[in-house]
């Protein structure tokens, strides 16, 4: 992926705009794919940059101009903690967002950690294949975050197979000491639009290398993220994108 390839880079000055400009594109979304499909699903995912859009989204005017009872909830990526947990990436979702909306409990499709790790990523891929039915699992909208050394969901350096006949995973990271389960690269890359929000000018050197050099994406996993016939979109704030046309 080289930055004279259309990526669709949208760089907003602050992470605030960033935040309320993400909620605007995921309330537009939702109303063209309810149009086009009668639904909208979306996978969302963790961390802080997540936490305060959900946050936005459980606000006026956001949560009134979306259709919830026709908008379907799935996660990129989960650790493998219980439910309640704070480091559980639906709990973070439920509190900030999902609580706070006029959502049917059955619209919510949390990955089951209840259940031993293999187990769990059988179950939620089982779950996603019923949800679908005989058509492709094609999420309206999938929501991706980056991480420093290049991993996105919880596809890390290594262990990120662009050829997966899985749509989910169960994976030890080492350095995390933790099991998680993620959508695989196969699945993801399914998806209608996949977005990346990206914040800091901690991100900004592995923004510039993911855009600018295609030299080992096995060793950066957000390089092999390229839609089978959707839409890549990189949303990110000034500090991130600071380096990018230098």
């Amino acid at each position: 992926m080289t930055m004279d390839q259309p990526n669709n880079v949208k760089v907003f000055t602050t992470a605030d705009e960033l935040t309320a400009g993400t909620a605007k594109f995921i309330v537009d979304l939702a109303s063209a794919s309810i149009a086009a499909r009668g639904r909208f699903v979306i996978s969302l995912s963790g961390g802080h940059t997540p936490e305060r859009l959900y946050a936005l989204l459980s606000t006026p005017p956001y949560r009134d101009e979306i259709d919830w009872n026709k908008t379907f909830v799935f996660w990129d990526d989960e650790r493998c903690v219980p439910a309640y947990d704070a480091q559980n990436n639906a709990h973070m979702a439920r509190t900030s967002l999902l609580d706070n909306v006029d959502i049917p409990p059955a619209n919510i499709f949390p990955v089951p950690t209840e259940l031993p790790p293999i187990e769990a990523a059988f179950m939620y891929e089982s779950t996603i294949k019923d949800f679908f039915g005989n058509g492709t699992p094609d999420f309206d909208l999938m929501l991706l975050g980056l991480g420093e050394n290049g991993h996105t969901a919880s596809l890390f350096p290594g262990r990120a197979m662009p050829e997966e006949t899985h749509l989910i995973r169960a994976i030890f990271i080492d350095e995390l000491n933790m099991f998680r389960i993620t959508m695989t690269v196969r699945l993801i890359n399914q998806s209608c639009n996949i977005v990346f929000l990206v914040e800091g000018k901690g991100k900004a050197e592995i923004l510039k290398t993911i855009l600018t050099t295609s030299d080992a994406p096995e060793k950066l996993p957000a390089q092999l993220i390229k839609p089978t016939t959707g839409n890549l979109y990189w949303y990110v704030d000034q500090e991130a994108a600071q380096l990018l046309y230098r």
